[in-house]
């Protein structure tokens, strides 16, 4: 054991100073494509042993290169995970230490690196977590992020693969013929997996599957379309970390260490990977950098990660620790975060009341050892330590939108109480926060969920995000009367979205409250600014409320904002019309016509109200 704690010593020395610059080595590949599936589970791939799995794209190209059989992520979090493997560095070196955080921008990236040695870049996401806001896309010359527009005010948070991939390969078709660094993120197997309502009744581990095939489905589109320069394409996937569906108490991810969330698929194929092997050395996410940084012959980065490719001719990989940290407990609901070290047969959790495992006997994590082996607990405490630094990232860094957006994600849910120098150990929480998990995944519906959100607010009564959810569960079931409470208490939280207030909106236009419908909404302006949804709904209000021509106005702002507000652009239609301008009105709906999708079924009702306003303008 002082074997490792001096090795640790030499590393922690090694990562705190600059490497001198190398030479840079002859490429094998001359371009670059990484495909990052979210929240896919390894044990969930054809290639590394799931039967049931539909996983054609993945298995061919684990067949057709290296497959990495024990990768593990540096965090279980979207964004921490995916800055850990653009920059090669453990979160305390980039900085993003949990989604809402922006990567210290001084940090070299892949694509800042690729980008100086003259390649394309391009990085299409499929999630919030992910915006550019972040910092992700240092170095990308293109970065596609743009979420869908939203119809009923709610934020949208993520897009289907398929876009995604539709937008990659328009970009890729005008730049194949340059060297090219094209990044593709899926996000079908995060929760809600599918439709949970779907009648077929399959349970979450079932769907989650069927959003994998989708995923695997869209990668292969990308595969498909490189075939023409295979030959000369580096491609990696990956994912950012996995899924847990009960282990050790953990409903998701983000609160827990455990390799359930921590062991991601890998796999590398291309010019300069030998096809078909397997490598059982311990790997990470952040050595992916380093890795393909060498095949494609650029300088090396600064990076805590190491270059993989003695594997790849069967070279045992270096002994070394691997570190991974979750901050979601602190950030999220001011509980203690967990830190963790890998070091040969051996994982640490570091926590009020601290883990350790044999992992090489029990893989599974169920046999904490911790009890019998004092002394090597306190050394991995110490270099864990060493590892995260002494500063606890700071929640106020992440800005109010965004955490309401990752809030609407699931990523955060809480009520987050002061933190103290005793905090509470996640896992005397597990309970509230796989119920809490439960809520924000989409999972629960009509009365489970209800009775989940009144067992958070039993014991949290003033919970905004439960008090906002219970609230639409119960708009959504006709009952405005007790919902109007539930949106009053999220308001007073001050919620930094306008998603109370519409909900609070629609209650008193139910009721035909309209002069009241109109002051809300002028209040979800000033928290929301420039939402076209609030806007459009406002001019909905005026118009219902008898004062068409004021309508028009908030109308024609949001379709300003957002042409495709198809539900905003009916609204003007029918208040030209109300305001006795029906050629306009007919002008409106005529546009709108040729927007909506030939199957869309709000066509019908579009065509009455040409033939109306056409009539009366006779």
């Amino acid at each position: 054991m002082r074997a490792f704690i001096a090795a640790a010593c030499v590393l922690s020395i090694a990562c705190s100073a600059k490497p001198p610059e190398r030479p840079a080595p002859a490429p094998s590949a001359r371009n670059l494509v990484i495909i990052t599936i979210d929240t896919l589970r390894a044990d969930r791939v054809g290639a590394y042993g799931y039967t049931h799995a539909r996983t054609p794209t993945l298995d061919a190209l684990a067949s057709q290169g290296v497959r990495f059989t024990h990768a593990y992520a540096t965090a279980p979090i979207t964004l921490t995970s995916h800055a850990s493997l653009m920059t090669g560095r453990y979160p305390p070196g980039h900085g993003a230490r949990h989604n809402g955080m922006r990567i210290d921008l001084k940090t070299p990236t892949l694509a800042d690196k690729l980008a100086q040695a003259g390649f394309a870049t391009a990085g299409f996401v499929a999630a919030y977590p992910l915006d550019r806001r972040f910092g992700l896309i240092k170095g990308f010359q293109t970065y596609g992020d743009r979420m869908p527009p939203s119809s009923n005010g709610r934020a949208v948070n993520e897009r289907p693969g398929r876009e995604v991939v539709d937008e990659a390969l328009v970009w890729f078709a005008s730049h194949r013929d340059r060297r090219f660094f094209l990044w593709v993120h899926l996000f079908e197997p995060h929760a809600p997996y599918g439709d949970p309502a779907n009648p077929r009744g399959l349970s979450a581990a079932q769907r989650y599957d069927e959003e994998i095939t989708e995923a695997d489905r869209q990668a292969g589109r990308i595969v498909e379309a490189l075939a023409p320069i295979r030959n000369e394409t580096m491609i990696v996937a990956a994912a950012d970390h996995g899924e847990s569906f009960g282990e050790h108490g953990e409903v998701g991810h983000s609160i827990f260490l455990y390799d359930t969330t921590l062991r991601v698929p890998l796999i590398m194929t291309g010019p300069g990977v030998p096809p078909g092997r397997t490598v059982g050395d311990v790997a990470a996410l952040i050595d992916v950098a380093p890795t393909v940084i060498a095949l494609l012959g650029v300088p090396p980065l600064d990076a805590d990660g190491i270059d993989l490719r003695p594997a790849f001719q069967g070279t045992s990989l270096p002994a070394r620790e691997l570190y991974a940290e979750t901050f979601a407990p602190l950030l999220d609901f001011g509980w203690s975060p967990l830190h963790a070290l890998r070091s040969g047969a051996w994982k640490y959790i570091d926590a009020p009341r601290p883990e350790l495992f044999d992992i090489a006997r029990d893989p599974m994590e169920e046999h904490d050892l911790s009890r019998t082996e004092a002394k090597r607990l306190t050394e991995f405490h110490e270099a864990v330590a060493r590892r995260s630094g002494p500063s606890t990232p700071d929640s106020t860094t992440i800005d109010p939108e965004a955490r309401a957006r990752l809030e609407a994600l699931g990523y955060v849910g809480g009520s987050v109480r002061p933190a103290s120098a005793n905090r509470v150990d996640p896992k005397d929480k597990k309970e509230e926060a796989a119920r809490l998990a439960q809520i924000a995944s989409g999972e629960l519906r009509g009365a489970a969920l209800e009775r989940a959100l009144r067992t958070v607010l039993a014991s949290d009564a003033t919970n905004p995000q439960a008090n906002l959810r219970l609230g639409y569960v119960l708009l959504d079931s006709d009952r405005c009367r007790e919902a109007v409470a539930r949106f009053h208490s999220a308001i007073a939280a001050h919620l930094p979205s306008a998603d109370a207030h519409l909900g609070l909106a629609a209650c008193q236009v139910s009721a035909r409250q309209f002069d009241a419908a109109i002051s809300t909404l002028r209040d979800a302006e000033r928290v929301e600014p420039g939402n076209p949804v609030v806007i459009a709904n406002l001019g909905l209000a005026l118009s219902d409320s008898g004062h068409p021509a004021d309508a028009l106005d908030p109308l024609q702002r949001a379709l300003t904002i957002d042409p495709d507000l198809h539900q905003a652009r009916f609204g003007l239609a029918v208040a030209f019309a109300r305001a006795g301008r029906p050629a306009d009105a007919a002008s409106a709906a005529e546009e709108l016509l040729q927007r909506l999708p030939p199957e869309a079924p709000q066509r019908g009702e579009v065509e009455r109200l040409i033939r109306a306003t056409k009539m009366r303008g006779k």
